[in-house]
């Protein structure tokens, strides 16, 4: 399989290391405005920079190719998506963006190969952990997403420095969310929906934030009382950005939020991503729990170090690409969850990064 992948930021340059081990894979072409910051060590890439607004370099890059992923900035992937839509290519991305996501199904109708958005962690992986074990159970009551991507040690007042896309980050903390809520889909602020949690000792926030919850509120319509998807973050973090967008209005120039979160709030390459999916229904024996917990740290590949994050999303979309080269992915709109986690597994990297611990148990007693 030739894979295209445009955007070679930090995402970008792990999804080309670890399609670098994957048989599948026959060659990688990179490709971004700017030319990665240090050299590829990948024997199996070639990369090119271009702009991806030129239409017409993207076409020609695109051509010949099996699959395209964009690694690039969410409001980069429709001009992809389309232009994949006219070269019958398969389509990939990691966006959270929920109209960008609207738009690549329309353009998947009638597609033959698979377009497959909100590939990645979350959402991602984390959907198809979810409806994975929701399809246990076969009456459903709730369906709850956790995840975070947080500094191991942070000493500011937002206890957060950035580990990902600004402008991601910046669109899930102010676009609205969806939920499902005593059995009606609805959308709801983010920042909204605050509670605390303990994991391992260690105290979290957790609140709503947008795009998390991919397509499952669609999937699970009618069938669950409550679905809904939370971001994970250390106390006292959602104060401060609702201080933030709310009190000094910034929800209303978002570009401006975006400039200072990049110029004053460190990067940093230690930290955790930590997933948390708890569902809650019935069978024959009464009600019961399936739940899933794990914390992704960084690692080593080929010698070159990447953070949890880099980890944990380029593996969702490359586990995802060697189903598709396996054969297991339909044509058309795919969904997550449409996705088995025992099949993600069975991936090299899905299975390297994601293997974690699943529990079944009674709920509490009241």
């Amino acid at each position: 399989m030739k894979v295209c992948v445009l955007g070679a930021g930090k995402v970008g340059t792990t999804i080309g290391a670890m399609l670098e081990s994957c048989a599948f894979c026959e060659a990688v072409y990179l490709a971004d405005c700017r030319p990665p910051a240090a050299p590829l060590p990948l024997s199996k890439a070639q990369f090119e920079s271009f702009d991806v607004a030129d239409t017409k370099r993207l076409k020609a890059f695109i051509a010949g190719k099996d699959a395209v992923v964009s690694a690039a900035p969410f409001y980069l992937n429709r001009e992809i998506a389309g232009a994949c839509a006219q070269a019958g290519v398969a389509y990939f991305d990691l966006t959270e963006d929920v109209e960008t996501t609207a738009v690549v199904r329309r353009l998947a109708e009638g597609a033959r190969v698979p377009f497959m958005p909100q590939c990645g962690l979350a959402p991602g992986a984390i959907n198809i952990i979810g409806a994975s074990l929701a399809r246990e159970l076969p009456a459903l009551r709730s369906l709850e997403l956790r995840v975070g991507a947080l500094p191991l040690y942070a000493s500011n007042a937002m206890k957060y420095y950035l580990s990902w896309n600004t402008a991601g980050l910046i669109n899930e903390y102010c676009n609205l969310c969806e939920v499902i809520c005593g059995g009606r889909h609805l959308l709801v602020e983010a920042l909204d929906g605050y509670e605390r949690l303990t994991l391992d000792g260690t105290e979290y926030e957790a609140f709503y934030t947008s795009g998390g919850v991919g397509t499952l509120c669609e999937t699970y319509a009618g069938r669950v009382r409550e679905l809904n998807y939370k971001t994970i973050r250390y106390p006292g973090h959602r104060d401060l950005m609702k201080f933030l967008l709310y009190d000094l209005n910034l929800i209303e120039n978002r570009k401006l939020l975006t400039e200072i979160f990049d110029q004053e709030v460190p990067v940093t390459e230690t930290d955790v991503v930590i997933l948390y999916v708890n569902v809650v229904g019935q069978d024959a024996e009464g009600v019961r729990q399936r739940s899933f917990a794990k914390k992704i740290y960084g690692d080593t590949i080929d010698g070159r170090r990447y953070s949890a994050i880099q980890l944990s999303t380029a593996a969702g979309l490359v586990a995802v690409l060697e189903l598709y080269a396996r054969g297991r992915l339909a044509g058309g709109f795919v969904k997550q969850e449409s996705v088995a986690f025992s099949d993600f597994l069975s991936t090299l990297w899905g299975g390297r990064i994601y293997a974690g611990e699943e529990k079944s148990a009674l709920p509490p007693a009241r």
